[in-house]
């Protein structure tokens, strides 16, 4: 089957440093046959069907915007360009948008007509949440070329796509026809995305409510694999002489390792401890990869609710598989992320299709 996409070659300077500052983006479109690893067949399941997933499609803008993709991969290429953390960015972004009311956009909004505190204030996004200058650019764009016609909600599952492409693994056909919601309430966050400190149990509750499996946890988990994290959400980990056995050890030369990195808990104010982040692979931080895994089995990961995945029993077999299986993963991490921005969405005449993706029209 043919399939047009923008492919995206980044070509590095011999000199490129760690933080990749000084990449060359060159933006090339090609007609591609055969280069979706899965079969388009496979994109279609999955997910919430309860609010229109299934008229959710492939090449849903050919007719009315078909700029949209180019622009998505030219606005997020720019931004990696400058700074790659803005991968893991994007793909959170989405994550959280998706996990809380389904992929809406909700977490794009900065006020509702109720005063409400929003989604994106929450703690548990916040500063944890980043990139919204990125969709921001692409939504402005779009607007002058495509005035009212290309979803908040779509744009943030291009732009997830095109930061899984950027970061190494394959390039995927994204199903659009996602309309915004009209909802957005910090007090929704709490029981609908997974936290530090939660068990497996809780986790798979959490995404069982998406329609998401066991299997899906643990693959959507390798995402840890790119970004930083704020040293705050497991400095107890390194520092605390814990005796509750529902915290699973890190292994010593590693704590030792971030100690380096993180001050103890103890020292300075929240909003001084706020500001020390670390990378979460120090060794590969902006590819994608299944290093995340091999981590995991050697007692270094840095959340709590990543490491307990290996001392349960239900997910240590799936996470030695994607550990020692990288392909596999790579292919399976994809089709989660489709899988997942099929989670309540809005189609046809439900929900609007914003402006401005901080307010509603």
């Amino acid at each position: 089957m043919s399939s047009l996409v923008f492919a995206i070659a980044i070509h590095f300077d011999k000199s490129l440093n760690v933080k990749m500052r000084k990449c060359h983006v060159v933006l090339t479109t090609i007609f591609a046959f055969s280069m979706i690893v899965l079969p388009l067949g496979a994109f279609a399941g999955g997910g919430h069907h309860t609010n229109g997933s299934h008229h959710l499609h492939v090449k849903y803008y050919r007719d009315k915007c078909p700029q949209i993709e180019f622009v998505v991969a030219k606005a997020v290429a720019r931004a990696f360009a400058s700074d790659p953390n803005v991968a893991a960015g994007l793909i959170r972004l989405f994550f959280h948008d998706c996990f809380i009311t389904g992929c809406d956009a909700s977490i794009l909004l900065d006020s509702t007509p109720t005063g409400e505190p929003v989604e994106k204030i929450s703690p548990a996004n916040g500063k944890n949440v980043k990139a919204y200058y990125v969709i921001d650019e692409i939504k402005a764009q779009i607007e002058r070329e495509c005035p009212q016609t290309v979803s908040c909600a779509d744009i943030l599952a291009y732009a997830s796509r095109e930061s899984v492409f950027l970061s190494g693994l394959p390039y995927y056909p994204v199903q659009a026809g996602r309309r915004d919601g009209f909802t957005s309430r910090a007090s929704n966050i709490i029981g609908n995305i997974p936290f530090p400190t939660m068990s497996v149990d809780a986790m798979i509750e959490v995404y069982a409510r998406k329609g998401l499996t066991l299997k899906d946890l643990v693959v959507l988990a390798g995402a840890h694999s790119i970004g930083n994290i704020h040293c705050k959400m497991f400095d107890y980990r390194i520092y605390l002489n814990l005796t509750d056995t529902k915290v699973p050890p890190m292994v010593t030369s590693f704590a030792a390792y971030l100690k380096t990195k993180c001050p103890s808990p103890n020292l300075g104010t929240w909003e001084e401890r706020d500001k020390v982040i670390v990378q979460f692979d120090p060794f590969s931080p902006f590819r994608l990869d299944n290093t995340f895994y091999k981590n995991l089995l050697r007692g270094r990961g840095l959340l709590q609710s990543d490491q307990v995945l290996v001392s349960d029993r239900r997910t240590r077999r799936i996470v030695r598989d994607m550990a020692f299986n990288p392909e596999v993963w790579s292919r399976k991490f994809v089709r989660a992320m489709i899988k997942m921005g099929n989670v309540d969405v809005l189609t046809g005449n439900e929900g609007e299709i914003r402006r401005n993706c901080r307010i509603f029209n």
